[in-house]
């Protein structure tokens, strides 16, 4: 009963200035709008592409291909080898790299059918061919290189040119994306967080509350579990802002944004961003309980803040970052959405690295506990 007690005044506290809960909605808006600028900018314009595709075997992919770029407001001519200019995957080759063509798009015999599990134990393998140095090709490989890699089973998929300029803003917007949201959802836990302790003190409220019989673990799960759930808010607000941006800054449709992702890949992401939240904000309300007044807290929640950036950052310029990440809180969560957001996701990686970051949150609320139990941290004596 203290415990809800306690939980209930956070709520209130929170509920009662409305200011606050714009501080929770304004992360989500803010990516958005940046990521709808950046794809405008990058993928704006009326181009109006007319793709010709060759195609190498039979899938019913290419039905799925050919919808989307149909949603985009494009056109396609799949042309299936033999065929006039092109008798085989080689001169079909010679036309994409000459310009004649747009993608050459080859599939194993039987595909359809081993990625059904009726075709026996071989492994189907599709391979998707582009012209980097045309934006109708590279727009095409962007679409249909999407919708490939979350096609049915797992299947041997390869794209050849892959060092595109496509490719490479894929990848730059894809490490960019996560040290956004996790800067962004820090500013949101910040501005709910920061005087949850520190504020208390200076207030004289936290002396009455610790001379109760209450728990001092009941204390801190009582500031701990509604500041997180207050800035779920901010995280729900971030993952809709994520969802309603892919498709402008990838410069495809709605379709081909879900295809692309996959709706595993959504929920990966809403988990990644969910698990994030409570453990910065118990972070801060670590640094809020050492600090005497709210200004001190401020500060040294600065320094806070530096680190998580350099964490988010870190893993969107350097390359080679292993399976040791997902040991290290926040950098395990932005490595997961950034194999998410580029089509490698691993679901163990991702699982993981919510489970780590719930044991670290763990850990934080017993450090509040045992802060709050020490007479010197408390009073300075």
């Amino acid at each position: 009963m203290k415990l809800l007690a306690l939980m209930k005044k956070e709520f209130a506290r929170f509920f009662g200035d409305p200011r606050l809960l714009i501080t929770m909605i304004l992360p989500g808006v803010l990516i958005y709008l940046i990521y709808s600028l950046m794809g405008n900018a990058i993928f704006g314009g009326e181009e109006r592409y007319a793709f010709r595709v060759y195609v190498s075997g039979e899938s019913a992919v290419v039905d799925v291909i050919d919808g989307a770029v149909t949603q985009n407001g494009w056109t396609a001519e799949f042309v299936y080898l033999p065929a006039e200019g092109a008798q085989t995957a080689e001169e079909a080759l010679e036309q994409v790299q000459s310009g004649q063509a747009d993608a050459l798009l080859v599939f194993s015999e039987g595909f359809d059918e081993a990625i059904a599990g009726t075709g026996g134990d071989s492994v189907p393998t599709a391979g998707l061919t582009y012209n980097s140095e045309s934006d109708g090709s590279a727009a095409f490989a962007a679409l249909a290189g999407g919708i490939l890699e979350n096609y049915g089973r797992p299947f041997a998929f390869t794209v050849s040119d892959s060092a595109e300029s496509v490719d490479f803003a894929r990848s730059m917007m894809a490490g960019l994306l996560p040290f956004l949201i996790v800067i962004f959802v820090f500013s949101a836990c910040m501005s709910v967080t920061l005087e949850s302790v520190a504020g208390e003190k200076e207030r004289g409220t936290l002396a009455t509350v610790l001379v109760t019989s209450a728990r001092r673990t009941d204390i801190a799960l009582g500031k701990v579990l509604p500041l997180s759930c207050v800035s779920l808010i901010g995280a729900a607000s971030s993952f809709l802002g994520v969802i309603l941006s892919l498709p402008t800054l990838m410069g495809i449709s709605v379709d081909a944004a879900v295809a692309g992702v996959g709706a595993l890949g959504y929920v990966m992401l809403f988990l990644l961003i969910v698990s994030v939240v409570p453990l910065i904000v118990s972070a801060i309300a670590v640094v809020s309980t050492l600090s005497h007044t709210v200004k001190e807290a401020s500060g040294y929640t600065s320094v806070l803040m530096i680190l998580m950036m350099v964490l988010s950052i870190l893993a969107a310029f350097v390359s080679g970052i292993g399976d040791w990440a997902v040991a290290i809180p926040v950098l395990n969560a932005v490595v997961s959405m950034q194999s998410v957001l580029t089509g490698a996701m691993g679901v163990w990686q991702c699982l993981v690295s919510v489970g780590l970051n719930l044991v670290y949150t763990a850990l934080l609320v017993f450090a509040i506990a045992r802060l709050l139990s020490s007479e010197r941290v408390m009073f300075g004596k």
